[in-house]
Parts: C-alpha cells; sequence; structure tokens
C-alpha cells in the first residue's frame, strides 16, 4: 500500500508540472529554473538592513535563503566578493507596455472642430475623458526594448497604466521580464488614476483646468448617484460602474505642478479621497503647503537642463524663474524628505531612462539622504500599492528581484553589472564585473622562463601593468571571463612635426577567475608563441577615492522665494502698524479730500484718521505733498489664473475660477505697482452662462487660497453677442447661433433650474427623526443647476459681459421673469441708451472709457457712456479687462472728467464704486475708520496723469514700495547674471545644455472664446 502512495505522489508532481506548462512550445519544453548561490556578497535587504560577507540563494524564480547553513548542492555558485545587492527599483508611474493612444486634433480651440457627444460606441457615459472602465492588465503586451531601458537604471517591477484621460482606469504592476505577458503580471488591478487633462478625447468639454475640476467633482457626485439608485431610468453606464469599482484601489493622480497637486487634493479631499500625487517637479517652491495636503508623493527627477545662454539676446528672454528652477530643481526630492512627506521615486518624465541614476546622484549631492532614496525606490512603493508580499526588500519567499553592483549604488562610480527579474539574469554592464580592487602578481609562463609583473587593478576595469615601466592595460572581467593586454614596453614617439605615437603590438591574454583572487587561463606574445599565466591577489588594495558625489561644492546662487522668480522674497510680507503723515487724504466717502492728515493703520484695519495722529510701535511714512486713496478696486479682469474660459458648453456656471487660480502670475505685482489691491477675476465671455467669477486681493506671494477675499458674495460670469454665439468661428455647431438663441438658452436655463429647485423642496419637506432629509437621496444633484439655484435666492449674483441694448434689455426681463437682478453689466458700451431702464431694475454698470470700434457691437460706443450712466444715478464703475490697463485704472477713471465728472466723483468709479456693486463695500473701496487697511500713497493726486503708486498697503501690509522695487531691480540683475554665469561654465563644462527657451506668460481676455494669448514676457523683471 505505502509503495501505491509514493507512485501517486509521483505522478501528481508530474502533472503538476505539465499543468504549467499552459502554451505549445516549439522545442524543448523542459525549462529548469535552476538554483542560484551568491556568495561573499555586501547583501542590502532594505533601507535599514545591511549584512556584509552574506549569501544570497534564489529557486525558481524566488528567494530560497539568505546565509543558509550550507549551500544547496545543486546551486550554480557565484562570486560576489566586493559586490553589493540591492532590492531591483520599483517605478510607480509608467505607461510600459500600454499601446500609445492615437492623439486627433480636437476639444475646444481656435480652427478646431467642435464635438459636442461622447462618440465612443457603447454604454458609456456622457464623457469621453471618463475612461474608468479601461483596465491596464487587458491591454498589457510586454515591450523588449523599453523592459531593457529600465531594467538597466535598476528597475525590476513597475506599475503601468494608459495615462490618458481624467479618469483613466486601473493599473498593472508588472516584473520587467522578458518572458510572457502571462508571468510578467504580478497584480492586475492594482491602481486607479486621474488626471487634470483630457487626453486624446476630441470632445470640447472640458477646454480648460478649471472645466477639468467641475468634470471630476460632478463624476464623484454622478457616480454616488448611479450606485444608491441602481433602478434609475438611465439605465446601464459602464463608465459610472466601472468608476464605483476602482474606489477601493489605491488612487494617483497625475498632477504637473504644486499647484496642481493642491488643487487635485482639494478635489480629493471634497470626494472623501486621499490621492497619491504624481508631482511635477517644482513642489520645493512651495512644499508646506504641499506638506499639508497630507498626501503620499511620486517624484520625478526629470531635472531641467542649463540652457544656452552664450547669446545676451537669448539669454534675455529666459525669466529669472526658470533660471532659478535650474539650480534649484535638483533639490525638489531632498525637500520631500526634510518635510517627512512621504514619497517614491519615478524614471517617467526622462527622455532616456540611462539619466535616472546620474540624476538620482544629482538629488543626493543636493541633499537627499541615501537611505531616503533606496526606500524611495523600494519599500515605500511596495507598500503603496500592497506588493510589499512580493517585492520591496530582500527577504526569503519573494520575487528573486535584485541589482548586483560594483560598488554602493548610489556612489557616482558605481555600475549596475547584472539585474535579476524572477530569478533569471539580464546582464546591464557585465564587462564591468571587476574583481576586488589591488595589486595582482602576474606571471607570464613562456618557453624562454617566466615574466613576472605587478596587475594594479582599479574600479570599472582600469588597470596598469607595472614592470620596468608602468603600463596602461586594457582589462575585461565579465562575470567568469578575463581578458588582458598590454605592450610590454611604452609605445614609441613619432617622428618630427608632432606625429602621433606608433602604436606597439600587445599580449592577449584570456582565462577564468576561480574566485578568491585567483585568475588563470593562456595568451599570445607579439610573434604568436603561445604561453599560459596566473594572476594572484596580494591584498594591497588600491585605495579607494572618495565618492565625489559628495565631494562636490553646489556653490548654490537662488533661494527659494515667495513667489518663485523675479520680485519675489524669502519671507512673505509682514502686517505693520503704520502712521501715514500729512497726506492729502481722498476718502471717496462724504467727509471728500481731507489736507494735511494722518491715517493710523492697525491690524490690518484702518484704526483712526485725523492730524497729529500718534502711535509709538507704529512704521511712519511721510505722506507731505502726497495723496492717498483707498486702494483701487478692478470689477473685471483676467489675471493670475491657470485658464478663463470653459467655452464648449452654453452653460458651464458649474466651472469655477477659484479652482485655478495663479498666485505667482507677475501680473499681481506689477498692478500693485498701480495701486491695484483688489480684483474681481471673471470667467471669460465665450458662452451665455459661464463659470463662477473670484474675487481676490493681491497679496503677493501668498497660496492661491490666500488670495481670496474672505467672506466676499459669489458672482458668476454671463455674456450676451457676438462671442457667445461664435460670430467670428466657422467651426459652430453649439447652440445659439444668433442673439435670439441667446435669450433662449437663458430661458431654458432657469426653467431647468426652476424644476430642479422645485424637486429639491419637495425632496426635502420629509422628515425623519432628527432632522431633514438629504434631498440628494431622490434628487441628482447637478453642480451647475446648484449654481442658477443660488441666482435665483440672491446668493450669487450676476456680472454680464454686453455691449448693444436690445440684449441688455431681454437679460433684464429674463431674470425679472425668475425673481432676481443681474448685478452688474460689464463693458455694456450702449449703456447710456438702457440707463433709466438698469436703474429700474437695479444693476450696476462697469464700463470702459474710450473703447470702440474693435468689432461691430461697439460701434456706437461713445467716451461720455460713464459720466451719462453717472449722471441717470446709476453706480458706475471703470473696469480693465486687460492686464496691461489695469496698471493704470485711475488714469482710465479721469478721462471722464473731460465729461464733467468731478475728480473725486472719477476716482470712486475704481474705489468705492466697484466695491458697491461687489457687495464688499463694508469692508473695502473708502478710507474709512473700521475698513480694512488697503491703501495707497502716490506721488501726485490720484486722477493725474503724473501719479506713481509709491507705496500699495493691502490689510497693513506693504505689498509694493517703490523705493524697496528699485533695490529689487539691482537685486535681480545681479542674480541673473551669476546664474548666466553658471549655465555659461556648465556648458563649458561639457554639461548637457539645450538651446535657449524663451519664457511666455500667458495673458488672459475677456473674448478669448477661441485661444489665449501668449505673450513673451520673460524678461518680467522689467
Amino acid at each position: 500500500m505505502r509503495k501505491i502512495v509514493v507512485c501517486l505522489s509521483v505522478l501528481l508532481a508530474a502533472i503538476s508540472a505539465r499543468a504549467q506548462v499552459t502554451f505549445p512550445v516549439n522545442g524543448v519544453t523542459d525549462k529548469r529554473g535552476g538554483a542560484y548561490a551568491f556568495t561573499n556578497v555586501t547583501l542590502v535587504q532594505d533601507a535599514n538592513t545591511t549584512i556584509k560577507n552574506a549569501t544570497l540563494v534564489i529557486e525558481n524564480g524566488k528567494i530560497a535563503a539568505i546565509n543558509p547553513k550550507q549551500v544547496p548542492a545543486n546551486a550554480i555558485v557565484v562570486d560576489c566578493k566586493d559586490k553589493y545587492i540591492y532590492p531591483s527599483f520599483i517605478d510607480l508611474y509608467t505607461s510600459y507596455g500600454i499601446p500609445e493612444q492615437e492623439r486627433r486634433a480636437g476639444g475646444f480651440q481656435f480652427g478646431a472642430p467642435q464635438q459636442l457627444d461622447n462618440d465612443t460606441k457603447g454604454a458609456y457615459g456622457w464623457n469621453k475623458a471618463i475612461k474608468s472602465y479601461i483596465d491596464a492588465f487587458a491591454i498589457f503586451s510586454k515591450d523588449a526594448a523599453k523592459a531593457e531601458q529600465l531594467r538597466n537604471a535598476g528597475f525590476g517591477t513597475v506599475l503601468t497604466h494608459q495615462a490618458d484621460g481624467i479618469v483613466r482606469g486601473t493599473g498593472v504592476v508588472v516584473t520587467l521580464t522578458d518572458e510572457s505577458d502571462n508571468a510578467a503580471i504580478v497584480k492586475e488591478r492594482a491602481s486607479a488614476h486621474y488626471s487634470f487633462s483630457k487626453g486624446t478625447s476630441t470632445q470640447s468639454y472640458p477646454s480648460s483646468m478649471m472645466g477639468s475640476i467641475s468634470l471630476l467633482r460632478q463624476t464623484y457626485i454622478d457616480a454616488a448617484w448611479y450606485k444608491n439608485n441602481p433602478g434609475s431610468k438611465e439605465g446601464t453606464n459602464l463608465a459610472l460602474q466601472s468608476f464605483n469599482n476602482i474606489q477601493d484601489l489605491p488612487q494617483i493622480f497625475e498632477a504637473n505642478d504644486k499647484w496642481d497637486a493642491i488643487r487635485a487634493d482639494r478635489v480629493g479631499d471634497e470626494a472623501g479621497v486621499q490621492y497619491i500625487i504624481r508631482a511635477g517637479g517644482n513642489e520645493y517652491q512651495r512644499i508646506k503647503e504641499v506638506a499639508a495636503t497630507k498626501a503620499k508623493f511620486i517624484v520625478g527627477l526629470n531635472f531641467p537642463d542649463a540652457q544656452d545662454v552664450e547669446d545676451p539676446q537669448n539669454a534675455r528672454f529666459v525669466s529669472l524663474g526658470d533660471l532659478k528652477a535650474w539650480e534649484l530643481a535638483p533639490s525638489n526630492p531632498a525637500s520631500f524628505e526634510k518635510n517627512n512627506i512621504d514619497f517614491c521615486l519615478t524614471a517617467s518624465g526622462l527622455q532616456n531612462p540611462n539619466t535616472f541614476l546620474a540624476n538620482l546622484r544629482k538629488a543626493i549631492q543636493y541633499g537627499l539622504s541615501e537611505k531616503a532614496a533606496l526606500n524611495a525606490l523600494t519599500a515605500n512603493p511596495a507598500k503603496l500599492i500592497g506588493i510589499s508580499d512580493k517585492v520591496g526588500s530582500l527577504e526569503v519567499g519573494k520575487l528573486a528581484n535584485f541589482i548586483i553592483t560594483s560598488e554602493p549604488v548610489f556612489n557616482d562610480k558605481a555600475v549596475i553589472l547584472q539585474n535579476w527579474v524572477s530569478g533569471v539574469k539580464y546582464g546591464v554592464k557585465e564587462d564591468a564585473w571587476t574583481p576586488s580592487a589591488g595589486v595582482y602578481n602576474l606571471v607570464l609562463n613562456r618557453m624562454t622562463g617566466a615574466s613576472k609583473y605587478a596587475l594594479e587593478v582599479k574600479a570599472n576595469n582600469v588597470a596598469n601593468v607595472i614592470g620596468t615601466d608602468t603600463l596602461p592595460a586594457k582589462l575585461s572581467v565579465a562575470f567568469k571571463s578575463v581578458s588582458l593586454s598590454f605592450s610590454e614596453k611604452k609605445a614609441p614617439r613619432g617622428g618630427r612635426g608632432g606625429a602621433a605615437p606608433v602604436a606597439a603590438a600587445s599580449l592577449r591574454l584570456s582565462g577564468v577567475d576561480n574566485g578568491n583572487g585567483y585568475w588563470q587561463g593562456t595568451g599570445v606574445d607579439t610573434l604568436g608563441n603561445p604561453f599560459t599565466w596566473t594572476a594572484i591577489l596580494t591584498g594591497n588594495e588600491v585605495a579607494k577615492t572618495a565618492d565625489s558625489s559628495k565631494a562636490k561644492s553646489l556653490n548654490i546662487i537662488s533661494q527659494v522665494t515667495y513667489p518663485f522668480g523675479a520680485y519675489g522674497t524669502t519671507d512673505l510680507p509682514k502686517q505693520e502698524t503704520i502712521l501715514i503723515k500729512n497726506a492729502t487724504v481722498w476718502t471717496s466717502e462724504s467727509a471728500g479730500i481731507l489736507e494735511s492728515t494722518d491715517v493710523l493703520l492697525k491690524n490690518g484695519k484702518i484704526a483712526a484718521i485725523g492730524k497729529g495722529l500718534s502711535d509709538p510701535s507704529a512704521k511712519i511714512i511721510d505722506g507731505t505733498g502726497k495723496h492717498l486713496s483707498a486702494g483701487i478696486i478692478d470689477e473685471h479682469s483676467h489675471i493670475a489664473t491657470s485658464s478663463i474660459n470653459e467655452g464648449s458648453h452654453s452653460m458651464t456656471s458649474e466651472a469655477r475660477i477659484g479652482d485655478n487660480l495663479n498666485p505667482d502670475d507677475i501680473n499681481i505685482y506689477r498692478q500693485l505697482s498701480g495701486g491695484v489691491t483688489t480684483s474681481h477675476i471673471l470667467h471669460g465671455s465665450a458662452n451665455t452662462i459661464g463659470g463662477q467669477t473670484q474675487l481676490i486681493k493681491l497679496r503677493w506671494g501668498a497660496t492661491d487660497d490666500a488670495l481670496k477675499f474672505a467672506g466676499a458674495d459669489p458672482f458668476i460670469k454671463f455674456a450676451l453677442g457676438e462671442n457667445v454665439k461664435r460670430t467670428t468661428s466657422t467651426n459652430n455647431i453649439r447652440f445659439p447661433d444668433t442673439r435670439m438663441g441667446v435669450e433662449q438658452v437663458l430661458m431654458d436655463a432657469f426653467q431647468r433650474a426652476s424644476d430642479y429647485q422645485d424637486a429639491i423642496k419637495a425632496a426635502s419637506a420629509g422628515t425623519k427623526k432628527g432632522g431633514s432629509v438629504n434631498p440628494f437621496t431622490k434628487v441628482r444633484r447637478d453642480l451647475s443647476l446648484d449654481a442658477l439655484v443660488e441666482i435665483m435666492n440672491s446668493q450669487r449674483f450676476i456680472t454680464c459681459h454686453s455691449y448693444v441694448q436690445s440684449e441688455i434689455t431681454y437679460t433684464m426681463r429674463v431674470a425679472e421673469k425668475f425673481g432676481f437682478k443681474v448685478n452688474t453689466f460689464t463693458h455694456i458700451l450702449e449703456g447710456y441708451k438702457v440707463a433709466d431702464k438698469m436703474k429700474v431694475h437695479g444693476s450696476n454698470a462697469s464700463t470702459f472709457s474710450d473703447w470702440w470700434g474693435y468689432k461691430a457691437e461697439v460701434q456706437d460706443a461713445i467716451s461720455q457712456n460713464a459720466s451719462i450712466m453717472h449722471k441717470v444715478g446709476l453706480n458706475v464703475a471703470i473696469n480693465s479687462d486687460d492686464a496691461e490697463m489695469a496698471r493704470r485704472l485711475n488714469q482710465e477713471a479721469a478721462k471722464s472728467i473731460k465729461h464733467n465728472m468731478s475728480k473725486e466723483d472719477a476716482l470712486k468709479m475704481v474705489t468705492i464704486n466697484p466695491a458697491k456693486m461687489l457687495h464688499v463695500d463694508g469692508k473695502v473701496g473708502s478710507i474709512k475708520v473700521g475698513k480694512d487697511a488697503d491703501v495707497v500713497l502716490w506721488s501726485h493726486e490720484p486722477t493725474s496723469i503724473y501719479a506713481k503708486a509709491l507705496t500699495t498697503i493691502v490689510d497693513g501690509t506693504i505689498y509694493f514700495d517703490r523705493e524697496k522695487d528699485n533695490e529689487l531691480r539691482a537685486a535681480i540683475a545681479k542674480e541673473r547674471n551669476a546664474l548666466i554665469l553658471k549655465m555659461l561654465a556648465e556648458k563649458r563644462g561639457g554639461a548637457n545644455v539645450t538651446a535657449a527657451r524663451p519664457t511666455f506668460n500667458v495673458i488672459n481676455e475677456c473674448g478669448d472664446h477661441e485661444h489665449n494669448h501668449g505673450i513673451l514676457d520673460a524678461h518680467e523683471e522689467n
């Protein structure tokens, strides 16, 4: 009976072995895994554990033992004396093995055909950028060439996904094996992926950063509704179904900028999701804000190359910010470590993975510790996506994924010799498999007798043969094979005239490394006579040079400033107690203009106004001969944003300017120099109902959130006329196409909003113990309709782009039909024709001083417009709609003086009047005790063409000072010059240098319904 059991066991084992061969093989199918024992090695198990003179045993693709009592008899022994073994690296952000998506022109851009609907076949969602149903494992196919590149950089495992769309589906963990695709897959659905880029989608929506954010926010809402209402009438939605299915996976978000990282985290916070964020590379510029996200990061090493700034004309167009970024970008990984942010490292973004190790060593030179670097490449990524049981450290039972290096891997001279993936060897630089560095006794056993030499071997196969002379040798040690060639005498010099030296004939040796410093083999001399030879290590080691990555001096010139670039400061300006003495004060209040008056600013407020004021703690500013006014308020601006128009649909009220503020915009500083302290940042005019606006204070150096005017009423941008109906577009398929259609868009939108509001009220009517029912369990929430409901309930207010009197009139009628009013008509160059109707309706007017003739709608514009509306009794403001004009709004307002408007009333059009129309006149717009300390000290009266803003103060903080500005200009010039000289030194030292790249600054304007303007604005320090 026992014999039968044994036979059965053997039979089952044979069946099991055969069952593993699931593919037919044209040849011998007995592919043996084998066992290997790597002896005498320095084994770095993980960042915390290093074992010297260790033995690592692998078998069948896994780690079988570490330091066993006895090496298995069947194991192939590999002597790794003076070698190092590390866990192979893990990259969590790749598209390795994923088919590249075809990118076609599309979306909402100038000259491109519009596409409003999703043309993907199947029961998917309405938007093509939501690709949650893509599973990377289903489309993965190994790429031998790319796998080799990544292996050569030290990687053995990668997480790969289809980098296309806002929601990108799932990622798959694979090893970089050349075996089958099946064998490569380690974990099928390992992660879910997101971005702000719609990728290859040719659909018009979204066309902006804020549109992408809105789509993602709405998708979370829609997916929750779909999950909780399985019987909803919309039927099957594979996009939402798969979106819900991937929420339990690690959520990875691609952010290509420090502000994008913060934006992504806010989206996640709203949805109750903590993203792992793929960093953009400039997070060091705002690392404290990045740390505050509490996110874990995947950090790239694609540092900018030096630019060729030899030509001064080219150099002048490279901004200081770009020069500073070139110098400081390698400090980005170290900034994550120093701020205790968990992070991984990735090779993504590099044009060639071969530069990965060089860039990593540069990051270490800039302060990244070797321990943090190793963790970021092994344990951290394994932990983040739940594969620590398989890879990330060298422990028994895990995959045999490891690299063998000639030295500690982060040393400048370290070479990756081999990369073992799942127990399979992949040679990297095997010819650099150098034995122990030291001096060998080299003996050539010739027929004429023995010739003895000293063979001096250094790192990376550098060798010299020392006899009568020291002779350079050519050495190659590849695994167990050794080859050596050298000439027994120095090459003779050439003849006269500087001729090249004559090459001397060489002895050629080849043999094997027997281990323990003993080589032997055969060779031939210069006459072809054979001989045998031996080389025995004497133990006299060659002195190793210090690691050059730590020996180099960085000579850092730049510092991180806020904002990062020209006119930034290392410390943010602080609120002060300020006493402005003996100025002419333009109050913009009933008090009028006060001569020789003091104003005390304390705790960010206007504390006192009068004569002879004093405060021992105050900073004194002499206002003698100068004029003080409230800070200028621009009711209509488009600065400080990443995008300004979500122009794809007729209604995009879900889009929010506040989602994509750009606090680094140099126009903030420039406008402070013109006395502007508050700006109303509007959505563009590409659609009838545009996006939600954002009121900001010009706090130069603050974060995007800190720019926002706290407590201000929310507004939204509407538009009428040519921009909305796309008069200039030849590809318009979007409704409306006429002025009549614009009115119908308004009617339809508010009727839907009214029905939506009724449904919410009905759903809220039922009660439960403890309170009201959440209406959105019964009503599907719609972010765009939410904004319209707020308008109807006087919780959000309209500023409407307008020109033609007929459109202004019908818009007021639509508003009255649905029980609200249009708060402000902006532009309104035909306002003088309908001022009486606007007064009855209750609207404000924000206009230009004298713009005329730039399109058909403004042929009837007149420079008396503002004065006429003012005389009728409207609250009138002068706005900029232009980053450059905003620097001289005081002068634009003063133009109405020639039309019989007083100087005081003219100034009020850029101070208290816009404050009133923005509902913040209780805080800003005039000089009055208790209001925010937002004031400007002018060189002349503010309505004069000679007036210059000398000091601009926001909340009691000096954000612009003309004397300080002169000092900054000198410092900027000095820093620029030093960085340019450093770049030139890099070029002359042989470093990679790219052609000089001019820095562009995107200037947004209201009419940018087709594209934004990229302005060559690199020399921002002017």
